[in-house]
């Protein structure tokens, strides 16, 4: 008989025999008809071979103010849940692309433990590739300023953000400019443990944090992987120096993960990226925006976002 051994209640289960089940909360579909509280969306095939797809949202803005950003989106889960479809991720892209004037494409990457790193990486660089290839022949990407890419992500979809980032400088994507970078409660981790993952009150998050990274790693790799641990990502000095975007970290106070946003936004400026802001949600829990999409901190988390893309 098949024994459970790993879970998040209500959102996975993982079985002896190698099987899963994953529960997903209430989904949202896209809607490209008419504009629904000032956007549209609609679902696209990144890479059919892969089963890579994504959401694109669309804001009403006038044709006279010309092709507007846009916002690559990777959603978090602990590389093993989430989904574009979540209506907590729609309601937040859409509402954003709304208050940025951006468009917006939200990904659906393959995951784990089926799929294990670096195949999230993967699959979400592809999504930048499908972006350069398809500005002529994608409808909504006629209206796109493709010199002007953000990406963002939350949690997982944070550290998602980092490593494309490095591959993208290490291989330049065609008709593509990475202009920022927008992680939001990244996830990261390490062999060590910091202050918070060890202080009393953590140990179920910390717990559940260990089941996610154990099941996504690859096979034989520690918690120093270079997908887990950023302080073993290679770059030159000069490649973080001056071809380093822009970043703005996003942390919560009630996070125990936001020790590692610290972290990471002091690892960046010890390497010499040219700007390197964080913000953080003093009284808000991990990745409050996808389970409060309407909430006054949420609708400020949107507003941070969109001024720091139309400041760039």
């Amino acid at each position: 008989m098949s024994m459970i051994i790993a879970e998040v209640p209500g959102f996975l289960q993982v079985f002896s025999d190698g099987s899963l089940k994953r529960f997903h909360p209430e989904l949202a579909k896209a809607s490209n008809e008419t504009y629904s509280n000032g956007y549209k969306s609609k679902d696209v095939t990144i890479d059919s071979s892969k089963s890579i797809t994504g959401r694109m949202f669309l804001p009403d803005a006038p044709e006279s103010v010309g092709k507007i950003p846009v916002l690559v989106y990777f959603h978090g889960g602990g590389f093993c849940i989430g989904s574009t479809t979540w209506l907590g991720y729609h309601a937040f892209l859409g509402d954003l692309s709304v208050i940025s004037k951006t468009i917006i494409l939200s990904v659906d990457y393959r995951l784990a433990p089926e799929n294990k790193l670096p195949i999230a990486y993967e699959d979400c660089y592809t999504s930048l590739e499908w972006l350069g290839k398809n500005r002529d022949s994608e409808l909504w990407l006629q209206r796109a300023d493709l010199s002007r890419v953000f990406l963002s992500g939350d949690s997982a979809g944070g550290n998602i953000v980092h490593q494309v980032t490095i591959r993208a400088i290490k291989t330049e994507i065609r008709n593509v400019r990475i202009k920022g970078l927008l992680p939001i409660h990244p996830y990261f981790g390490s062999e060590t443990r910091t202050e918070l993952e060890m202080a009393n009150g953590s140990e179920e998050a910390v717990s559940t944090n260990d089941m996610f990274w154990k099941l996504s790693l690859p096979e034989g790799e520690s918690r120093d992987y270079y997908g887990c641990n950023f302080e073993n990502a290679q770059l030159s000095a000069d490649e973080w120096k001056n071809q380093f975007p822009q970043v703005v970290v996003f942390i919560a106070g009630l996070d125990f993960l936001k020790e590692r946003g610290f972290m990471y936004a002091d690892f960046l400026k010890k390497k010499g990226v040219g700007k390197v802001n964080l913000i953080e949600a003093k009284d808000e829990s991990h990745v409050y925006h996808v389970f409060h999409p309407e909430s006054e901190a949420t609708n400020l988390l949107q507003k941070q976002i969109s001024d720091f893309i139309q400041n760039l």
